[in-house]
């Protein structure tokens, strides 16, 4: 019997039996969409996290309090010890420098802005006006903070376009005077609509001189300082040099972390790769059980068509050539299952990237050829023993039904 022959006689012999055909398609290309959307769910978690980092700037290297260990704690903490604060002093030493193009401190507090009778809570940012240039942010109106010393306070203030939005309304902000906690700041200018970017929205945030930011707050401590190295090739040695100056400005204590972006974006890379075939390999699980499925509805199959088994060992079909007949069944069943498992799954993606935009819902390719190919291998695999039993059946029995 030729490849056309096996494959005409298996698809008539689907089609013969609706029912059972369609239910083990249907819990084929359930597997199938179930590991396509949930690795592209996994896939657009670590995307969307990647961009959110890439949105922070280029060649960035960070510095925070507290020294990460390898158990990611500080040892201190054990012991009731408290990482040194990060200062202004040590900000401006970073400058010091020869691989650093600009430096960012950060310094954040909560404050209630008000401007006559309409009042909100807000995020107050200190910084300077190298924040524009590090963080790539760009303005609606107006300009950013002045160039000066990061010392020197000053009351000027950058506001976000829905803080904008809610205080004034359609009225022109800027020039405009605002009352942050109990002290008062012209808007000099209004930041461009860049939605949310690390757990930060910075159409509702509010952005002041860091000095003043200290003032408002009464602490001179800084969360973060962003350094901007000057090219890609010298982010590691600006984090070296970084370092060092704070080893030094902190007296030899190093209770600081300094990082790079890269090494950021590289680990969370990994770890939601990681989880995303993890995922992935569970949903798989329930390609097994389709798989099983297909055996036993293929079991129950050999046990109806004992006739017809007989009918075709008694025109000198060999053996081989009833195996061949089930893993035709079987390959075809499969096929079918996968391919309608892969549109459901694109389909569910879709669907899914619809109602959250903001994730880039996509499974990746390797998911996509993984799923296909274990439906494909785990139908014909199961398919083995209803196969091997049909083919030993006694021709003369089966035409008997016995």
């Amino acid at each position: 019997m030729k490849l056309n022959d096996t494959l005409q006689f298996a698809s008539h012999s689907l089609n013969s039996a609706h029912s059972r055909s369609f239910l083990m398609i249907i819990a084929m290309s359930i597997g199938v969409a179930a590991v396509v959307i949930l690795t592209a769910l996994g896939e657009g978690a670590r995307l969307y996290v990647i961009n959110q980092f890439s949105s922070l700037g280029t060649n960035l290297v960070i510095a925070f309090p507290g020294r990460s260990e390898t158990a990611g704690i500080n040892p201190g903490m054990l012991i009731g010890q408290t990482p040194r604060d990060l200062v202004l002093d040590d900000a401006m030493a970073v400058l010091r420098s020869t691989a650093v193009r600009r430096m960012a401190p950060l310094a954040i507090g909560a404050a209630l802005v008000s401007n006559g009778p309409l009042n909100r809570e807000v995020v107050v940012l200190g910084s300077t006006a190298e924040l524009l240039a590090i963080r790539h942010m760009t303005m609606a109106q107006g300009q950013f903070l002045p160039e000066g010393p990061a010392d020197a306070a000053s009351p000027v203030v950058v506001i976000g376009t829905k803080i904008k939005q809610e205080l004034f309304g359609v009225e022109n902000a800027v020039g405009a005077w605002l009352r942050i906690g109990d002290r008062r700041f012209r808007v000099i200018g209004i930041l461009s609509s860049q939605g949310e970017a690390m757990g930060m929205n910075t159409d509702e945030l509010v952005i002041v001189p860091v000095a003043s930011a200290h003032m408002l707050f009464n602490s001179q401590n800084l969360i973060r300082i962003l350094v901007e190295a000057k090219s890609r090739e010298q982010i590691e040695r600006a984090r070296k040099e970084t370092e060092e100056i704070l080893f030094k400005q902190h007296g030899g204590e190093r209770d600081v972390t300094v990082v790079t972006q890269d090494a950021m974006v590289a680990t969370f890379d990994r770890i939601l790769r990681t989880l995303t075939m993890a995922v992935g390999g569970i949903a798989a699980v329930s390609l097994a059980v389709a798989g099983v499925l297909i055996m036993n509805v293929m079991l129950i199959a050999v046990s109806q068509r004992t006739q017809e088994i007989g009918l075709l060992k008694a025109l000198g079909a060999p053996p081989a050539q009833i195996r061949r007949l089930f893993f035709a069944e079987a390959v075809l069943l499969s096929l079918v299952g996968s391919v309608a498992g892969l549109l459901l799954g694109q389909l569910g993606s879709f669907v899914i990237g619809q109602i959250y935009p903001t994730l880039p819902v996509a499974a990746p390719w390797w998911a996509i050829i993984a799923a296909f190919g274990t439906a494909l291998g785990s139908g014909i695999l199961f398919s083995v023993w209803p196969a091997r039993r049909a083919a030993q059946l006694d021709p003369v029995l089966a035409l008997a039904r016995r």
